[in-house]
């Protein structure tokens, strides 16, 4: 078996996600969220949330930080280990790792946490795809 496709709109979005250009992430899953099935609307609303989430700590925004990526993560638990082919335990795992990070330094860290982000000692959450050849 393939590697699992995904509507092209959704690849854009995990390749932006992925590159650090979460404003436009942010754009292309709402897209996405808003078309959506009910029951895929929290998984993507989670991922938007999420990305933003990552906008607002490279904005060094502590408060959009922490209420957008405890927003996101929070909505996330009920896709696990995986849903749409996207591997949903490492994002969350990532995702709530960055979260207590921006949580412990409070606001008068939030320029800490960047600098850790950025300099690779705690690592930026990414949306991987499950492969179906290792099922």
């Amino acid at each position: 078996m393939d590697d699992p496709e995904f509507a092209p709109e959704f690849e854009d979005a995990i390749a932006l996600f992925n590159n650090g250009d979460y404003y436009a992430c942010h754009d292309a899953i709402e897209e996405i969220w808003h078309n959506a099935w009910q029951c895929d609307r929290a998984f993507y609303q989670g991922l938007l949330q999420i990305a933003v989430g990552l906008y607002h700590l490279k904005s060094l925004n502590w408060h959009g930080a922490a209420i957008l990526l405890g927003e996101g993560t929070s909505r996330l638990p009920a896709y696990l280990p995986d849903y749409q082919s996207i591997n949903v335990e490492s994002l969350l795992e990532e995702s709530l790792l960055i979260l207590r990070t921006v949580q412990v330094n409070g606001k008068e860290g939030i320029t800490e946490v960047l600098k850790s982000v950025e300099n690779g000692d705690l690592k930026v959450p990414k949306i991987y795809k499950i492969s179906l050849n290792h099922l």
